[in-house]
């Protein structure tokens, strides 16, 4: 069974970083997209950025190009969101979320995602 456990999330003032975990277990990631959405308060879940476990491309949404990156720890079968310059517009609770599919796919697109896990609220003060 898929669990997809985030976590980091917190308060932080404008300007500063956090880093986000998702931590992944029961099954074997290298094939499936991981994705980062989020939703903030009144408003529909959004995407943030996908990559495919054993590629390289990175999809990212453009009000966070330049400023969100994502690493992984295959080791730990953990995905990590680093999150820098943060505005208060990215207070959010954030999911990640994953997808057995190829690697050509890539959806930006939460419908499209099998698995999820419980969210992690960041919150960013101005």
């Amino acid at each position: 069974q898929v669990q997809l456990v985030e976590s980091g999330g917190g308060l932080v003032q404008a300007g500063g970083s956090l880093r986000l975990s998702c931590a992944a277990s029961g099954r074997t990631f290298s094939t499936y997209y991981m994705g980062w959405f989020r939703q903030a308060p009144g408003k529909e879940r959004e995407f943030v950025l996908a990559i495919y476990w054993s590629g390289s491309t990175t999809y990212y949404a453009d009000s966070v190009k330049g400023r969100f990156t994502i690493s992984r720890d295959n080791a730990k079968n953990t995905l990590y969101l680093q999150m820098n310059s943060l505005k208060p517009e990215d207070t959010a609770i954030y999911y990640c979320a994953a997808a057995d599919r190829s690697s050509s796919w890539y959806r930006p697109v939460d419908k499209e995602y099998d698995y999820w896990g419980q969210g992690t609220q960041v919150t960013v003060s101005s």
